[in-house]
Order: C-alpha cells, then sequence, then structure tokens
C-alpha cells in the first residue's frame, strides 16, 4: 500500500486503504510558475494543476460520490476538483505536492462526521459570574462618567 502522495506520481492515487483513484481519472496541467527561480524560470513549467472529475468518476460508489459532492460543492468547478501546488522549483516536488493535497481534500471529505454537539445549558455558578462580570463592567464605566451638573 502507498502512502498518499508518494513519490510515485505516474500511478494510482491512493486515498484511503478503500479507494484508489485510477491515474487515467487525474488531469495534470503544467504552467510557468512565479517567484524565484533564476534563469531556469522561464523555460520550465514547474507549476501543477491536478484536476479529478468527481462527477464521473468510475473510482466512487454512488454513496461516495453524494459525499464528496455535498462537502467539497464550494471548491467543485463543473464537478471537477482541482489543486494546484507551485511552491517548489521543481515539478516533481510539485506533482508529489499536488496529488497529497489532493488525497487529503479527499479523505477528508469522506471521513465519518463527528459526534453531534450536545446542547448543554450554563451553570448556575457560572451565570452568576458572568453577571457579576456584567455588573462590574457597567460600574467601572459610570465612573468614567462626568457627574451630573446640579
Amino acid at each position: 500500500m502507498r502512502a498518499p502522495g508518494s513519490d510515485d506520481v505516474g500511478s494510482d492515487l491512493v486515498v484511503t486503504p478503500t479507494l484508489s483513484i485510477p491515474a487515467s481519472e487525474l488531469r495534470w496541467r503544467f504552467s510557468r510558475s512565479s517567484g524565484p527561480g533564476g534563469q531556469h524560470v522561464n523555460t520550465s513549467d514547474s507549476r501543477v494543476q491536478l484536476s479529478w472529475s468527481v462527477a464521473d468518476s468510475t473510482a466512487v460508489s454512488e454513496e461516495q460520490r453524494a459525499t464528496l459532492l455535498a462537502r467539497l460543492a464550494a471548491r467543485l468547478v463543473d464537478g471537477a476538483l482541482t489543486v494546484t501546488a507551485s511552491t517548489e522549483r521543481s515539478q516533481l516536488r510539485n506533482r508529489v505536492i499536488a496529488s497529497g493535497r489532493l488525497a487529503a481534500l479527499l479523505a477528508a471529505a469522506l471521513a465519518p462526521e463527528g459526534p453531534r454537539r450536545r446542547a448543554t445549558t450554563a451553570t448556575r455558578g457560572a451565570h452568576r459570574r458572568r453577571l457579576a462580570a456584567k455588573q462590574q463592567r457597567s460600574a467601572t464605566k459610570q465612573q468614567r462618567r462626568r457627574p451630573d451638573a446640579e
């Protein structure tokens, strides 16, 4: 089993032990990266964009697809999720970073929700302390006022 974001960028992307995205479904785009790099930066396409279509994928079940579409709705463009990496000067390292980011995003989106928050009420002591603090602030502010001209 391969760890998410390992150096083998040409193979399938392992998201979880039970989910692997085939390399044929991943779309890579390369462009020139901004930032430092000297003479080399003008000739190399080190910026990496990795896209994966959630809507068209055969790697996920219908239930997983519905979960991903709901939880990643703000990040999807036409049903596709895109991550970008341009922090490194090397295209290979940026490819590793981009695949790691995509795997982490998908793993987080597919993770089960945590337990629901239980509604609680403030204790009597906490309520008293809050009101006492409000009265103290009120008294402090009243002391700052000018005395009434009578």
